[in-house]
């Protein structure tokens, strides 16, 4: 028999190996008794006798090992470890679910439901505590009570929605029945499902498996990016005439934007575009891409192409859609002499015209071996020559220069 037994008094499950093995729950304390009526458990996750048992044999016979790691009341992790390579229809690692309520019967009963179902199970009882034991232990979904003293559910899912590090972790919100109010709040912090107290096992269960899955696949789609971001600074090493082009734009993109009052999304987007502009020069030959002297037209050919080249290598994913527009454009010019379209004024997509003169500006004021790096005068004189010349957006190109100017002024 293998038995595990809860730091909270009355809760023991017993495992036994016969030839027919039944696991259940066999006792809940009367302290912790489902159903109660006093003020302190009327916001606790409901627990019927019958959830608890286990009927389903042949899963309760691939348990093998029951591990338990009780050094604090305020958080406690056990894991239930399936006999194959899946636990709970997941081929990787048993997913993490954090469990943050201040009631240790609600946590207690969430425990056992998810353990159950071959999760590993973390505990917190308060909303103070997250933040930091998110970056420490990084859990899989989080199952948040909002009412909670100090800081509350809402408060620790609005902190946590804000940092790009923990943004993609689904948070469940376990609210009061009909409670409207705080599902519209919910709402409002990011909050990516709700479930109501008491709540059905199943329910659980479909809801857990459901946003795990959702967020294991954004984070392959958050690794394929990091790839491509990686793949584009490398082709930037190609040229070592260029140094740190990229991160440049990258900071400039982002202080431009945010001169210009561009929303959040349109911000990460000139950002992106600064890694990822020229990406499509992979496929541009060094002969070309290298050369020292004059290209000439034959050459201008070839290297026009990086602009769709870099297209076809970002447009299978969705998350880049913002970006190619920036990455096929941003050559194009005002008066439609550009490439590779040959699109003319408001046309040319916006952003794509915002990045291009940060693009050009970083240029002027960067050696190369062709020419001495100009200074932020001599660059935007150059630039509002072209302006006049028809090649950029009067406006914006006004805009370009009172930001630049303002930011020498702020050093």
């Amino acid at each position: 028999m293998i038995q595990w037994k809860s730091n909270h008094t009355g809760f023991t499950e017993q495992i036994v190996s016969d030839p027919n093995p039944i696991s259940r729950v066999k006792s809940i304390g009367s302290n912790h008794a489902v159903g109660s009526q006093n003020n302190a458990e009327a916001y606790s996750l409901g627990l019927s006798q019958e959830d608890l048992m286990l009927k389903d044999t042949q899963a309760v016979s691939s348990w093998i090992k029951v591990d338990v790691n009780c050094g604090d009341d305020s958080l406690v992790s056990r894991t239930l470890q399936a006999k194959g390579s899946k636990v709970n229809g997941f081929d990787l690692d048993p997913p993490k679910v954090l469990v943050v309520d201040d009631h240790a019967a609600s946590r207690m009963t969430a425990v056992a439901l998810l353990g159950m179902e071959g999760y590993e199970v973390i505990e917190a009882d308060s909303g103070s505590t997250v933040v930091g034991l998110v970056t420490q232990k990084q859990p899989d979904l989080i199952l948040l009570d909002v009412m909670m003293p100090g800081m509350d559910g809402f408060e620790v899912c609005q902190l946590l929605k804000q940092d790009e590090q923990t943004r993609l972790i689904p948070v469940i919100f376990i609210t009061a029945l009909n409670d409207r109010r705080s599902r519209i709040r919910g709402i409002e912090v990011g909050a990516d499902d709700f479930l109501t107290k008491p709540f059905d096992r199943v329910e659980l269960a479909a809801r857990v498996k459901s946003l795990v899955r959702q967020k294991r696949l954004n984070e392959d789609l958050d690794h394929a990016e990091q790839v491509l971001f990686s793949f584009a600074m490398s082709i930037e090493s190609r040229d070592p005439n260029t140094g740190d082009h990229c991160e440049r734009l990258v900071k400039l993109g982002q202080a431009f934007g945010e001169y210009l009052n561009l929303s959040h999304y349109q911000i990460r987007d000139l950002m992106r575009g600064g890694y990822l502009h020229d990406i499509g020069k992979v496929g541009i030959p060094d002969g070309v891409l290298l050369k020292k002297g004059k290209l000439t037209p034959e050459d201008w050919q070839i290297m026009q192409q990086h602009v769709l080249i870099g297209e076809k290598i970002c447009q299978p994913l969705r998350s880049m859609r913002g970006v190619i527009p920036i990455i096929r454009h941003h050559h194009e010019r005002w008066d439609g002499s550009g490439y590779p379209d040959g699109l003319k004024e408001d046309d040319i997509p916006y952003l794509a015209q915002v990045f291009q003169l940060i693009d050009i500006y970083d240029a002027l004021t960067s050696e190369r071996p062709y020419k001495r790096a100009f200074t932020s005068a001599e660059a935007l004189l150059v630039m509002q020559k072209e302006t006049d010349s028809g090649w950029r957006n009067p406006k914006l190109m006004q805009q370009f220069a009172e930001f630049i100017v303002s930011c020498y002024e702020k050093e």
